[in-house]
């Protein structure tokens, strides 16, 4: 296991949420990695089809060594270098792209491919995947990961993205998932800092409730 790994595991071990901040200006990113940060939150990522997503991975990750810094829309093997020059360390994907988990693997990053079925998630295990992105989450019910759970192997870690509320949480976390990658709900391009902390200590809370059986 290598240092981004270990990083991740550790991350996932403190708090197994990922924050998604799709359409951050790059001027923003250092104020809003503060409001994520000082929550305690340990997992960022940029979506690429964000404005000059490479500056704004960089600058997080030059300036929240303690968090884990990445990129989401990853849909090609030049972007995971990409990624991986601006120092993050983190690939999410919306979909399982065998040439992008190659790259990620060859670079020593962890890499979330996105999945909906049993087969999909099969095949990006297979390849080397360090978890699996399950998406959209609004198509993957509870009931359904619990059926992942019941035949993917022991310990593989699910993260539902799509549609996660602080409401909706538990009950994928009685049903087997590991965390959650969170998007609007949590930060959108018009909040403010307070208001980005405000949602995160809401999910953090969430997120630490024992899970309904």
């Amino acid at each position: 296991m290598n240092n981004a790994h270990r990083k991740f595991e550790a991350a996932l071990s403190h708090l197994p949420l990922i924050a998604i901040l799709r359409g951050l200006p790059a001027q923003q990113a250092l104020v809003v990695g503060e409001a994520l940060t000082s929550a305690g939150w340990p997992l960022i990522e940029v979506p690429l089809n964000s404005p000059d997503p490479l500056t704004s991975i960089a600058a997080l990750a030059g300036n929240f060594p303690q968090a884990m810094i990445g990129a989401g829309t990853v849909l090609t093997p030049d972007d995971v270098r990409n990624v991986h020059a601006a120092g993050g360390q983190l690939i999410v994907s919306p979909h399982f792209n065998p040439a992008v988990l190659r790259e990620a693997v060859r670079l020593g990053l962890v890499c979330l491919p996105g999945v909906m079925t049993a087969t999909e998630a099969f095949a990006a295990l297979a390849a080397g995947a360090s978890g699996l992105k399950l998406f959209p989450a609004e198509m993957i019910s509870p009931a359904v990961v619990r059926a992942l759970c019941a035949v993917l192997p022991a310990g593989t870690r699910l993260l539902p993205v799509g549609g996660i509320t602080p409401e909706n949480m538990s009950s994928y976390l009685a049903a087997g998932a590991t965390g959650f990658g969170i998007g609007s709900a949590l930060y959108r391009p018009a909040m403010d800092a307070k208001q980005v902390q405000a949602h995160a200590l809401s999910f953090i809370s969430a997120c630490r409730v024992p899970p309904r059986a």
